[in-house]
C-alpha cells in the first residue's frame, strides 16, 4: 500500500517492525521558505532554463559538438535538493544531463558554457564537454556518460565520508532508464549493508531515451526499487521546488543520522528530446504543452512569489533580464575563449599526468 502526503507525493507505507529495523522515514512537508530563499530558488531555476536554451542555440550553430542533453523542465529537482547540502562538504555525482547540476553547485555560468564549447577556460579545461564535466573544488564528481555508472561511484564517495567521519553525504542522481541497470542494485545492497550516507535520486522524467517508463519498467513506481534492500523510498513532485526542498530536508536528516541510504523518486518532465539529436516523436505536442501549461516549476514559483508578496511582476522581469544578460555574457565568453593547447593533450588523463607508452 502507498499513501499520498501533503507535499503532493506518495511514499511507501511503513512496514511492520523487524529486529534491528529502524523506524520508517518521516513524512516530508512542503518547505516554507523565506522571501530571500524563494527568490534564490526562482533565480537558479531561471538561470538553468535560460542557460540550457542558449546551449541549444549554440549547438545548432555548431559551437558545441558531440552529444548534448538539456535539462529544460527539470530545474526544480536540482534546485531544491542542492539547497539542503553543506557546501564544501557534501559530494555530488550525476549522469550526462549535468549542466544544471554544475550551475546548482555554484560553478559560474561562463565556466560551464566554456566547457560545452571545448575551451581551456571550461570547468574541466575543455576536455569533458557536455557529458563529462567535473569540479573537485565544488565537490562535483562528474557527469558520466555510461548509463548508471555514477551510482556505484556515488556509493564510493559516501564510503569516503563515512570512513573519514567528516559528517558529509553523497547525493547521487540517475534517471528512470538507469534505474533498470544491474549495477544500481549491487550498489543498493552494499549501501544498506554498510549504512552509507548516500541519497539516491531517480530523476524520473518519464522517458528513458524514447521509451516510456511504463513500458520499460515492470515496477514503474520507482521509489519502491529499494524495498528488497530495506531502503526507504519517497516519491516527490519534482515539478514543485518547495516539495523537493521539503523532501531534501527529510532525506539528508535521515542519512546524516547514520540510518543509511534513502531513495527519492523525483517525478519530473523534460520538455526537449533525450538529446539534441532526438526529434521526440514518441510523445505528442499536446502532452508536452499540457505539462508546460499546468506544471512548469518556474511559472509556479513566479505565481507563488507574487501571491506571497515576496516579489512583484516587475521584480521578476528584472531577474529574468539579469539572468539573460549573465547567460549572454557566458556565451560570448565561450565563443571567444581559446581552445586547449596541444601540450594539454595528455594531462589529467592518468593519475600521474603522463601519457601512456
Amino acid at each position: 500500500m502507498a499513501r499520498t502526503g501533503s507535499a503532493g507525493r506518495v511514499r511507501q507505507a511503513a512496514t511492520p517492525a523487524e529486529p534491528g529495523r529502524l523506524d520508517a522515514v518521516p513524512e516530508p512537508e512542503r518547505y516554507v521558505p523565506t522571501a530571500q530563499e524563494y527568490r534564490a530558488f526562482y533565480r537558479l531555476m531561471l538561470l538553468i532554463r535560460r542557460f540550457e536554451e542558449k546551449a541549444g542555440q549554440l549547438y545548432g550553430m555548431g559551437f558545441i559538438g558531440g552529444f548534448c542533453h538539456l535539462y529544460i523542465g527539470q530545474e526544480a529537482v536540482v534546485t531544491g535538493l542542492q539547497a539542503a547540502l553543506r557546501p564544501g562538504l557534501d559530494s555530488v555525482v550525476t549522469g550526462y544531463r549535468d549542466h544544471g547540476h554544475l550551475l546548482a553547485c555554484g560553478v559560474p555560468a561562463h565556466a560551464v558554457m566554456a566547457e560545452l564549447t571545448g575551451r581551456a577556460a571550461g570547468v574541466a579545461k575543455g576536455k569533458g564537454g557536455s557529458m563529462h564535466m567535473f569540479s573537485v573544488p565544488h565537490r562535483f564528481y562528474g557527469g558520466h556518460g555510461i548509463v548508471g555508472a555514477q551510482v556505484p561511484i556515488g556509493a564510493g564517495l559516501a564510503f569516503a565520508h563515512k570512513y573519514r567521519e567528516d559528517g558529509g553525504l553523497a547525493l547521487v542522481y540517475f534517471g528512470d532508464g538507469a534505474a533498470n541497470q544491474g549495477q544500481v542494485y549491487e550498489t543498493f545492497n552494499m549501501a544498506e549493508l554498510w549504512k552509507l550516507p548516500v541519497v539516491f535520486v531517480i530523476e524520473n522524467n518519464q522517458y528513458a531515451m524514447g521509451t516510456s517508463v511504463n513500458r520499460a519498467s515492470a515496477e514503474d513506481q520507482l521509489y519502491r526499487r529499494g524495498e528488497s534492500f530495506r531502503i526507504e523510498g519517497l516519491q516527490v513532485d519534482g515539478m514543485d521546488v518547495l516539495a523537493v526542498r521539503g523532501a531534501a530536508t527529510v532525506a539528508t536528516d535521515w542519512v546524516r543520522s547514520g540510518r543509511g541510504p534513502i531513495l527519492l523518486e523525483m517525478k519530473t518532465y523534460r520538455y526537449r528530446g533525450h538529446s539534441m539529436s532526438d526529434p521526440a516523436k514518441y510523445r505528442s505536442r499536446e502532452e508536452v504543452s499540457a505539462v508546460r501549461e499546468h506544471q512548469d516549476p518556474i511559472d509556479r514559483a513566479a505565481r507563488e512569489l507574487v501571491e506571497l508578496g515576496f516579489a512583484t511582476e516587475d521584480e521578476l522581469k528584472a531577474i529574468d533580464r539579469e539572468v539573460r544578460a549573465e547567460v549572454a555574457a557566458a556565451a560570448d565568453f565561450a565563443e571567444q575563449a581559446p581552445e586547449p593547447d596541444l601540450a594539454e593533450l595528455f594531462t589529467d588523463v592518468t593519475a600521474s599526468g603522463t601519457p601512456w607508452t
